[in-house]
């Protein structure tokens, strides 16, 4: 993890904030990087009545912020002995208030609690998906309940090669990205390293059941088996790529767990998060680049939707948020 230089940890007061906190300070320690701590309030609105006589807006405004300054220079104290950090408390929307954070201060990883409530027992709030969706660096949403260091962790790979060739670009980058992560966070963490890449033979369905195209079925297996290959030689040249990229040192101490479970990556991603349990999945949520609108694809919101573990999430290069600093 020794990419990250200019790093923001984000603070939702009134919630578990730790696990994040000490990731960030460890981080910035070990790499001698920037790190700025922050936490977003709400502004009080001009609509809002005071007693005549009273406070003004403004005033409960100002109070407010320094009340979250004073909250925030408490938690911080006690590891200013180990790093620079400076703090700010923000106002306004929060999501967008950390991404216009991250656009004027070029920070290169975000990093908090998930901050979800859900009753519907999900892990990341709304203001998390934002993030995932449409922030411009790796943000790294910590799971609240998570331990003092990671066990496991996975690293998800598309190394299709049948997209159009500007797409297949934007994911072999991601894919490079991915594993360059993956990678360094489980050699900081002492932790298994495991590399998934999901596959599946289009057509299958339609040649075993369809009513128009059944065909015998030693037919169909060979034709799966065929595809089967083709995505295991993907997959070895990809680690292969990753021995010379990385170091065949590095790759030897980490050894790389491999899987290629057949099926929809939405359902055997998780699937298989869960059964190995791991502690963090590095996954891309948005895999083009240059196509206004576009955040973050239906297969990465439903494995998402689907984890319980800490997540590192990934743009590749050339990404544009749509937040502007003048929104």
């Amino acid at each position: 993890m020794n990419r990250f230089k200019n790093i923001l940890c984000v603070v939702e007061l009134g919630k578990e904030y730790k696990p994040a906190l000490e990731r960030a300070i460890a981080l910035a320690e070990n790499n001698q990087a920037n790190l700025n701590v922050i936490t977003v309030t709400s502004s009080i609105s001009a609509c809002v009545s005071v007693p005549a006589g009273g406070a003004s807006i403004t005033e409960l405004h100002d109070a407010n912020v320094k009340n979250q300054q004073q909250a925030l220079e408490d938690l911080v104290d006690p590891y200013r002995g180990r790093t620079k950090i400076e703090i700010r408390v923000l106002v306004g929307t929060p999501f967008l208030e950390i991404i216009r954070e991250v656009l004027r201060n070029g920070h290169d990883l975000v990093i908090k609690c998930s901050g979800s409530n859900d009753w519907l027992d999900r892990l990341f709030s709304s203001d998390d998906k934002h993030l995932l969706r449409k922030c411009p660096c790796p943000v790294w949403i910590v799971r609240p309940q998570c331990g003092e260091q990671f066990d496991r962790v996975l690293a998800a790979v598309d190394v299709d090669n049948s997209y159009p060739s500007k797409e297949l670009k934007a994911h072999q980058a991601l894919n490079d990205m991915i594993i360059d992560l993956a990678s360094s966070l489980a050699v900081s963490e002492f932790a298994e390293l495991h590399v998934v890449h999901a596959w599946e033979a289009i057509g299958e369905n339609f040649m075993r059941d369809g009513a128009f195209m059944q065909r015998p079925e030693n037919e169909v297996n060979t034709y799966v088996d065929k595809v089967r290959e083709h995505h295991r030689q993907l997959l070895d040249k990809f680690i292969e790529n990753v021995s010379t990229n990385l170091g065949k040192d590095t790759v030897d101490y980490i050894q790389p767990q491999i899987h290629m479970p057949k099926g929809a990556a939405r359902i055997v991603i998780p699937e298989l998060a869960n059964e190995l349990q791991v502690d963090c999945v590095v996954m891309g949520t948005v895999a083009r680049t240059g196509i206004p609108g576009l955040f973050m694809g239906n297969t990465a919101e439903t494995i998402l939707d689907q984890l319980n573990c800490s997540v590192l999430a990934i743009k590749p290069p050339g990404f544009t948020t749509p937040v502007t600093l003048e929104d």
